[in-house]
């Protein structure tokens, strides 16, 4: 609950700037992406586009290059997870095959195993 108390409280003003910021920068630019020409001049024929979508286009483009990034810089720890995830589940099923084990030589007393872990 707090959680989301605090989502809304920091992206309903994040979106009311961006909004905000979108509305006063309407103005078009011309995009060039090669930096070795010079700026064309202003009666040069082309196509504009306005600044905020010049500038949310890169704010998206940054967000998912680090996203990127940080998914290919967390692989080894995901690759231990799963690891130990095996590892875990390999471990439950000996300790269910032992309880079974002890309850068919033995129905009536706990497992020793049990009785160690106190689960029963």
């Amino acid at each position: 609950m707090v959680r989301k108390i605090v989502g809304w409280l920091v992206l309903v003003p994040l979106c009311l700037v961006l909004v905000g910021f979108a509305l006063a920068n309407r103005q078009l630019v011309a995009v060039n992406i090669n930096p070795f020409v010079g700026p064309a001049p202003a009666t040069a024929a082309g196509y504009g586009i306005p600044l905020f979508v010049v500038l949310y286009i890169v704010l998206l483009v940054g967000v998912l290059l680090g996203g990127t990034a940080t998914w290919f810089a967390q692989g080894e720890h995901r690759r231990r997870e799963r690891q130990w995830r095996r590892e875990a589940q390999a471990l439950n099923q000996e300790l269910e095959a032992q309880r079974r084990r002890q309850v068919q030589a033995n129905p009536t007393a706990l497992s020793e195993v049990d009785e160690i872990l106190e689960l029963r």
